[in-house]
């Protein structure tokens, strides 16, 4: 390890040596910041990566953020515009979802969105950790800030925080009377309405109230039902109140709630689907052939009434702060949120029923977090208690009327499944960092997580003609608990007051689970949690008078005990052959990489900006068990690559303001987005692969000379480029293996007062 160790920090320093050793014009960084700073320098970024407010150029963790001027910038509606923005991130709408994000860090993620699985990047709003990924694509419509934490969060984070973090920072009430709204119109009948007011109340009481409404038509056209898809229909609203009691208290009130109405999400049939026959001697029939001609938004699907996707989102958290004295400050994060989303999936993305499901699901979650921080001179610290409780259940069904047959007759064939899962889970943390020079600093972590879970789940299987025979009932229960210590140890050295260097080892963790599609006894049993250990060294740089932030890190992880889903057929030669989707503690991996984000405001009108990241992500070990024709196997799947971690990830952006004096300024922007060949699935496949794209995008902003009117103009894939985002594979059933591809060329016209 401590070659790769090597052969890593060489790698990553060299890039950094490389970049500082060009011309100016050509280093540049992370936060997406695009309008030049009045001042003729960056403005000072400030983030809470380690729970305390701090200056992002003095943590010694490779975190990137985002004001909502550079969202803006970005053309970000939700989560997903953050995609290209940091280096070695992952982050896109989830596979056949339109509410759902698949988010992976350095190679790290969980894409699967059944509800037995627990994310590997934890999103967190406002301190609260939302617990699925169905949910979790936020729309950006009241945010001061984002932050991305890439590396494992084991110490000071909430459960399941072993790739990174996303977190969102709301808005709070400002001290005087503000307000926004805006109107958008764009591509595929694309209209946007968003509001936002705050101000106090009283002399110790401030509010604010935001809201968003957004809609537009399908992308995606079904040319034999005449029918959109893939659309856009999500009404959203947050209220804050703030309310100091005393100079000592504050008590923070919010509430979300997000309310989405969309038809089906579709995607592409990648390969041959199959129609196996069980009559003897009788071969596998060709449904539909693999596409011959490339993507051209063109789908098809088997359901042919009202179904599609809806989803009500919503939370409440009371935040309470008490100053103690100079030194003390006591926090509560006491927060609810209610997940209810009702999605039918087509996963085989055909007129054929091969697997066409419904989840419906409702989910609960209730944390309380308490955090007692200390600050002085030499010393700050955090300490915390933290509890986390989550109940779960889903009402399943799946049809596949298509996928089986006795010669010539079809055979019918349905799937129910009732589940309900609860998690309990505790964890007592504490972080110090200790100045003990001026130059010097030293940060000691560990964090203590005790976690249970109690599993039900009831699946019947329904068989047509010949075959109704063997309709059956499964019932499976389970319950499994697991502890984890989780340590971070840094050391941070301020080389001159505007430069940081900073070495890290951190280690994270995600629990364990059961499978949530076990339909037969060998598919039973928990899997193990998940551990990485990430040991990172970075550098963090203002110059040039600060026009210039410079900022790298490489790093090395060791990810052992990966949970991998596989697709298997077991004893095919059985009358009904068995389809199985076993989750696996398969082996191991190893990551390492190199991270440069820069930013560069060479004279007061001009903005430079950077963002390359270098993955190198392979298995060390992959080995999947499981059962063919009555005999154990062994499968050696070490030679695959892991999905969604291209080599290479990079971002270029620029902008240039014109000072219009009395008609305000107008700035021209504009980014490309590199993105390496990736894979889409756990299991290879070449049509489920993306070779490496770029994206170009373009924006037109104005402002009034008075800052209250602005408006804008933009283009997002400006090059109308063709590239996968997603896939799902089930080759077992019916050799499902869907692609689901990125938005085409859109644009978009904004208009909006603030005051």
């Amino acid at each position: 390890m401590s070659k790769l160790i090597t052969r890593s920090v060489q790698c990553g320093l060299a890039a950094a040596a490389a970049m500082l050793s060009m011309p100016a014009a050509q280093a540049q960084q992370a936060p997406a910041v695009m309008a030049p700073a009045a001042a003729g320098s960056l403005e000072e970024v400030i983030v809470t990566a380690r729970r305390r407010e701090e200056s992002m150029q003095d943590v010694p963790i490779a975190v990137s953020a985002f004001s909502a001027d550079e969202l803006r910038m970005l053309q970000a509606e939700d989560l997903a515009g953050l995609q290209g923005s940091v280096p070695n991130l992952n982050l896109v709408q989830g596979r056949g979802s339109a509410n759902s994000a698949n988010i992976y860090i350095r190679g790290i993620g969980q894409p699967d969105a059944l509800q037995t699985f627990d994310p590997g990047v934890g999103v967190y709003l406002d301190d609260v950790y939302v617990a699925r990924i169905q949910g979790a694509l936020f729309n950006l419509y009241d945010v001061q800030r984002v932050e991305v934490l890439r590396g494992p969060q084991g110490t000071l984070y909430g459960k399941n925080t072993i790739a990174g973090a996303i977190k969102l920072i709301s808005k709070k009430p400002p001290e005087e009377l503000a307000g926004q709204a805006e109107l958008g119109y764009g591509d595929y009948n694309l209209f946007s309405a968003k509001a936002y007011v705050g101000g106090p109340v009283t002399d110790n009481l401030g509010a604010s109230v935001a809201g968003v409404y957004v809609t537009r038509d399908g992308i995606n056209h079904d040319p034999t039902l005449n029918r959109d898809y893939n659309d856009i229909d999500t009404a959203a609203g947050r209220v804050i109140l703030a309310w100091d009691p005393t100079e000592d208290v504050n008590v923070n009130f919010a509430a979300d709630y997000t309310r989405s109405r969309n038809a089906l999400n579709l995607g592409r049939a990648e390969a041959p689907l199959i129609q196996v026959n069980l009559a003897p001697g009788v071969p596998p029939k060709v449904l539909q052939p693999a596409p011959t001609t490339p993507w051209n938004n063109t789908v098809a699907t088997s359901f042919t009434g009202n179904e599609g996707q809806q989803m009500d989102n919503w939370g409440t958290a009371l935040t309470v702060g008490w100053q103690i004295n100079d030194a003390w400050l006591f926090k509560s994060i006491t927060a609810y949120r209610s997940l209810e989303p009702d999605n039918y999936i087509d996963i085989d993305a055909s007129a054929y029923e091969l697997g066409d499901v419904f989840v419906g699901v409702d989910q609960d979650q209730t944390s309380q977090e308490f955090q007692l921080l200390y600050s002085s001179d030499r010393l700050v610290a955090v300490m915390g208690l933290y509890y986390f409780g989550e109940d779960i259940t889903s009402d399943q069904t799946a049809w596949a009327d298509n996928f089986l047959a006795y010669g010539p007759l079809p055979i019918s064939f349905t799937r129910t499944v009732n589940d309900k899962l609860n998690t309990d889970s505790y964890a007592v943390f504490g972080q110090a960092t200790w100045s003990f020079t001026d130059r010097w600093s030293a940060t000691l972590g560990i964090r203590y997580t005790d976690e249970s879970k109690d599993y039900f789940r009831t699946t019947s299987t329904f068989f047509g003609a010949p075959f109704a025979g063997l309709n059956s009932t499964f019932v499976y229960t389970d319950d499994n608990s697991w502890t984890a210590w989780t340590p971070t140890f840094a050391l941070d050295y301020k080389l001159t007051d505007d430069t940081l260097l900073y070495a890290s080892a951190t280690e994270g963790f995600k629990s364990g689970g059961f499978n949530g599609r076990a339909n037969t006894p060998g598919e039973t049993g928990s899997y193990d949690p998940e551990y990485v250990w990430t040991y990172e060294i970075g550098a963090k740089n203002t110059l040039a008078d600060g026009r210039l932030r410079l900022n790298a890190d490489v790093f090395y992880s060791d990810y052992t005990d990966f949970q991998a889903r596989v697709s298997e057929v077991i004893n095919p030669d059985a009358p009904v052959p068995t389809f199985s989707f076993p989750v696996l503690n398969a082996g191991s991996m190893e990551m390492y990489g190199a991270e440069l984000e820069a930013t560069w405001i060479p004279i007061d009108e001009l903005n430079l900006q950077a963002q390359i990241g270098y993955l190198h992500a392979d298995y060390k070990e992959f080995t999947a068990s499981t059962v063919i024709a009555g005999k154990p196997v062994e499968i050696d799947r070490s030679k695959e690559n892991p999905p969604f971690a291209p080599e290479w990830t990079a971002r270029v952006a620029v902008a240039y303001t014109f000072n219009l004096a009395d008609n305000g300024g107008l700035t021209l922007s504009a980014d490309m987005i590199y993105r390496d060949k990736q894979w889409l699935s756990v299991d290879n496949r070449d049509v489920l692969s993306q070779d490496s794209y770029a994206l170009m995008n373009a924006l037109v902003s104005w402002s009034s000379a008075s800052n209250h009117w602005y408006g804008s103009a933009g283009v997002k894939n400006l090059t109308d480029e063709v590239y996968k985002v997603d896939a799902q594979e089930f080759s077992s059933v019916g050799n499902i293996q869907t692609a689901y591809y990125g938005d085409p060329r859109t644009w978009q016209f904004i208009a909006g007062y603030r005051f």
